[in-house]
């Protein structure tokens, strides 16, 4: 795929020219091929470890904590780092770098070396991979298209993110079926080596980032990140929100998984349809997130669908068997994730219109260093919780705690005009 003519951004450049469509298209469809490899590799790993490797339940849990916990461990540098150089190729080295690791596994399966800790290695070099990728994307999309033109852009990728999830689990499991747990890793590489033709395609001459003060990485710039948003009136509330929120939604899942394909009896078919079914739910916010901030303005849905997606999980553990437990589980998660698919793009643009150009790759790296680390040590402790108090009382517990995390949205409107040095500064 032959890149496109390299030529520099310009803020003045008319949108008949239709050069700002063209290269955000070439960035969605990179996202949208690397996503949908993603998905349907979905608990590839997990699979492999249990049918390839024998692997115990101890086995697996550790390979699902690791990844996110020693990943974001190892990506601490990164986000500073990948500030202070050009983002696109940042984005193509590390979707190279997630090629490389992820084909490493059915090259070692073929030659019969596959081992468990090749299996957590990679896991953690793909995570590190991909906070390094989301802190670089996010830096570049705002200087490849208008500021008006955000929210839509964060429409698309939302849309393009629960189109994967309905489609690419179901998909991947028949392939695993046909072809064995190894074929879907080997999908899942190859897209991103797509992925990396598509952003090389998107062509440009990027500025490098000019750095004040000291030619080199200091300490103090990798807590940087971390102390611009403690520091920031809007972002401190949505972070800590940001972070209660998914974790307990996700930690509770694994207890869900035992009690609805163990004492409840739902065959794994099922289990399957009611999490896929509802991923509709995240093609409609997506789509109404627009419309909805049009009428209502921005901050108003974001406390409204913020506050919304709280209110949905606590009805999991009510769920019961049969096909009454079933479509309550699906009545559950659409509602959930209909909530979620209006929030996150409006919470995106929002995040990305309150931080200035120069620090949005450490923010959005500790943003997600402290959200996957988030996640794995909740997923621990719910794990001991339900080992106490039993699975369905400690989903409650998750789903009672999430009532009150809209207390931490922020009550004003933060949002601020940028000043014009640093309005052009975004388009530079």
């Amino acid at each position: 795929m032959a890149p496109v003519e390299a030529r520099p951004f310009d803020p003045r450049a008319r949108r008949s020219e239709g050069v700002l469509d063209r290269r955000f298209g070439w960035l969605w469809a990179s996202y949208a091929v690397s996503t949908f490899g993603t998905f349907f590799a979905f608990d590839a790993f997990r699979l492999i470890a249990i049918l390839v490797l024998d692997a115990g339940p101890t086995q697996v849990a550790l390979l699902a904590a690791a990844g996110l916990a020693v990943g974001a461990v190892v990506a601490i540098p990164l986000g500073p780092w990948v500030e202070f150089r050009r983002k696109r190729p940042v984005m193509i080295a590390m979707d190279l770098v997630r090629f490389t690791a992820l084909l490493s596994i059915p090259t070692a399966y073929a030659l019969g070396l596959l081992s468990f800790a090749q299996l957590v290695v990679v896991s953690v070099v793909v995570a590190a991979a991909d906070i390094a990728f989301i802190a670089a994307s996010g830096a570049f999309l705002k200087s490849l298209i208008e500021p008006q033109d955000l929210l839509v852009a964060n429409g698309r990728f939302e849309s393009t993110t629960w189109t994967a999830t309905m489609l690419g689990p179901p998909l991947g499991g028949a392939a695993v079926g046909l072809f064995g747990p190894v074929t879907t890793v080997t999908a899942d590489a190859v897209s991103y080596l797509l992925s990396a033709s598509g952003i090389r395609a998107i062509g440009g001459k990027e500025p490098q980032p000019v750095r004040d003060g000291a030619p080199r990485l200091r300490a103090g710039d990798l807590l940087d990140g971390w102390r611009f948003i403690l520091a920031h009136p809007a972002l401190r509330p949505l972070f800590l929100n940001t972070l209660l929120v998914n974790s307990l939604i996700m930690a509770p899942a694994p207890l869900l998984a035992v009690l609805m394909l163990g004492p409840l009896g739902f065959a794994p078919w099922q289990y399957a349809l009611a999490f896929a079914v509802p991923c509709t739910g995240g093609l409609i916010g997506s789509r109404l997130a627009r419309p909805l901030v049009a009428r209502f303005g921005r901050h108003r849905m974001m406390l409204i669908a913020g506050g919304l997606r709280a209110c949905w999980p606590l009805g999991l553990a009510f769920v019961g068997p049969g096909t009454a437990g079933l479509v309550l589980v699906m009545v559950v998660e659409f509602g959930l994730i209909i909530c979620i698919g209006v929030f996150n793009p409006v919470l995106a643009t929002y995040r990305l219109d309150l931080t200035p150009k120069k620090r949005v790759a450490r923010t959005l790296s500790a943003w997600s260093i402290t959200g996957k680390a988030t996640t794995a040590a909740m997923t621990a402790v719910w794990g001991l919780l339900a080992a106490l108090t039993g699975t369905r009382t400690a989903i409650a517990i998750a789903g009672l705690l999430l009532l009150a995390t809209p207390l931490l949205l922020p009550r004003r409107d933060h949002a601020q005009r940028l000043e014009p040095d640093e309005a052009a500064g975004t388009r530079t």
